[in-house]
């Protein structure tokens, strides 16, 4: 009896190389905005408005955002890639149709488009991460371990976004998961203001349902040196439903796929 389990091999990584060979291709433009957004953020709401804001929490309101900023990066980078990214080479390009042509599974494939969308947050995750050091928004050396947790991060994205790609009948209709999902929890998740002012029913759905907020929770314990009240329940929530997204991502890929 055939398995339902999809199962990656170690082959995904020809994959994700491949990726990482067209990005470095075109480097410039792709380092340009990790550097140049978080200043424009910093300056602009953290400097900017939070001369009228004050503090949060008794916290300096730039020292707030500046993790929520890391963490919208490692959300952006990987969810577009592996939702806009990932249907153009699907569906325009055919690279998908040429790599299963070869010994590459499906399975493989999508894994490879996964661990690539994590490389993603990763690489603007630590460069975002250059800038707020050289502002000295951020505690070191605690801040460094946002370096791997982006990896995780984005890696939960990556599962989420490679669903709505699977189930999408053409690349327009990723502007609903964008629009309806990405942008909510952009606002709605602890980054700009306190979960707390939100009322307590949406508090329980962000805390219990948004992937967003979960990161903010790490990032900020992580770039202040001190562990938020959900921060273990964040890194267990995140590990979870990284795994889940994970394997439901290639399940449905595969369906895709398979004629």
């Amino acid at each position: 009896m055939q398995t339902m389990i999809p199962r990656p091999t170690t082959c995904a990584w020809k994959v994700w190389r491949r990726n990482w060979d067209v990005f470095f291709k075109t480097y410039r433009v792709n380092f340009l905005p990790p550097f140049i957004e978080p200043v424009l953020y910093l300056l602009a709401i953290g400097y900017g408005l939070g001369m009228f804001v004050g503090e949060i929490e008794g916290i300096p309101y730039v020292l707030y955002i500046a993790p929520a900023l890391l963490a919208i990066s490692m959300m952006n980078s990987s969810f577009f890639e592996c939702t806009y990214s990932s249907f153009v080479r699907m569906y325009y390009q055919k690279t998908f149709d040429a790599m299963i042509s070869t010994p590459l599974s499906i399975e493989d494939v999508i894994a490879g488009e996964l661990l690539w969308g994590a490389t993603r947050s990763f690489i603007y995750a630590t460069a975002m991460l250059v800038v707020l050091v050289a502002f000295g928004v951020v505690s070191l050396p605690s801040s460094l371990l946002v370096i791997p947790f982006s990896f995780l991060a984005g890696l939960l994205f990556s599962g989420i976004a490679m669903c709505f790609t699977a189930i999408t009948p053409g690349i327009d209709t990723l502007n609903y998961p964008a629009f309806l999902f990405i942008t909510p929890m952009f606002l709605f998740s602890g980054t700009f203001f306190p979960l707390s002012v939100l009322p307590e029913a949406l508090q329980v759905f962000a805390v219990g349902v948004l992937p967003l907020a979960q990161v903010v929770t790490v990032t900020r314990s992580l770039t202040l040196a001190t562990p938020l009240p959900l921060f273990f329940y964040s890194l267990a929530w995140i590990a979870s439903c990284t795994a889940i997204f994970f394997f439901l991502s290639i399940h449905l890929m595969k369906k895709r796929l398979v004629v």
